[in-house]
This record gives C-alpha cells, structure tokens and sequence, in this order.
C-alpha cells in the first residue's frame, strides 16, 4: 500500500469534510475508511491542525522550516564557537 502525503490544506479540507460528516451521525470509523486514512492519522491530524484555517497551517510550516534553519545556524555557530576557545586555549 502506497504512503500519500497529504498538504495542510489538505488535510484541513478533509478535517472539515469528516465534521460534517461526524455531524450527520457517521461513526468516525467509517469516515477514516471513506477518507482513506487510519483513525490514528485522523486523530493525529485533528490534534495538529484541529480548529486552523488554511492560511494557518500554511503559516505554520512557514515557521517550522524557518525555525528548523535558525537552529542549524545556532549549531553551526555554537560549533565555530567551541572550536575558537579550544584554539584559544592552546595560544594563551
């Protein structure tokens, strides 16, 4: 069986279909199977994106691969850094 990857919007899109649908009296077993997922994914997707609108989500990876970024720059400088003062060392 083959691994979709779904975007945010998406999985909000899909969010919002199965809250219709849990509305209308469906139990959430049967929704995860016409939707195609597992009912850990759902409930994995409903606690990460439960409540956003699209332009959230997509905010929200924004920040995530921007934060991601500045801490392998954080890294990277702190590396430098340790290298400096062990240099340092060996000169004074």
């Amino acid at each position: 069986m083959g691994r979709n990857t779904y975007k945010p919007e998406q999985i909000i899109a899909k969010l919002r279909e199965a809250e219709v649908l849990l509305s209308k009296g469906q139990t959430v077993l049967a929704i995860v199977r016409q939707m195609g997922i597992t009912e850990q994914t759902y409930y994995r997707w409903r606690k990460a994106y439960g409540g956003m609108q699209v332009n959230q989500a997509v905010r929200l990876k924004e920040l995530e691969k921007e934060n991601s970024q500045l801490k392998k720059l954080v890294a990277d400088l702190s590396l430098d850094n340790a290298i400096l003062k062990e240099a340092a060392k060996g000169n004074f």
